[in-house]
């Protein structure tokens, strides 16, 4: 497959999910309207600073710096294609996560990367087929690889954060129940 017919499949592809995840976010968003307004469970825990800031750093610049080598330098039409289409739904996703959770202050913000992180996973997985023919983009394959894990850790992580998201109450059962 060329870059152009590549590049048509994932417009389709990516136009795709973005208007199904666009449409379930706000038919989920009615159904929550008359929830109080939601607001981020503050402080964040200690840890989750150096999580996130290396998440954001590790999730942006080495696929820019991937884009830029070899999609604008060398110019490979498919790392252009790949790489674009991934930030574009990263930002898509930014703009949803602000949207729901700034404007609306809604709970279905929480959702937000439930939707899009998996949808990631697949893009990155999807590149990594598109590129498995050219040798000469080896360190691209590495680096969706990389990505791959980063983002599958960093959806584990959102998953643990679910009972803080939500503020769900829990107890640690006592010594005296255990005996």
């Amino acid at each position: 497959m060329n870059s152009l017919d590549i590049n048509l499949y994932l417009f389709i592809e990516n136009i795709c999910f973005f208007l199904i995840a666009t449409a379930f976010t706000l038919i989920v968003s009615q159904g929550w309207k008359n929830a109080k307004p939601y607001t981020l469970p503050l402080p964040f825990p200690a840890w989750y600073k150096w999580w996130l800031l290396p998440v954001q750093i590790l999730g942006v610049i080495p696929p820019l710096l991937a884009i830029l080598l070899y999609g604008l330098w060398w110019k490979s039409q498919s790392v252009l294609v790949v790489l674009g289409w991934y930030f574009i739904i990263l930002g898509l996703q930014i703009l949803t996560e602000i949207l729901t959770l700034r404007k609306l202050q809604n709970v279905v913000w929480v959702m937000v990367p439930y939707i899009y992180l998996p949808y990631r996973l697949w893009q990155l997985y999807e590149g990594l087929t598109f590129l498995s023919s050219d040798p000469s983009l080896l360190w691209v394959r590495y680096l969706l690889i990389f990505e791959l894990l980063l983002w599958l850790g960093n959806y584990a992580i959102d998953v643990s954060q679910l009972p803080r998201l939500f503020r769900w109450e829990g107890s640690l059962p006592s010594d005296s129940n255990n005996s």
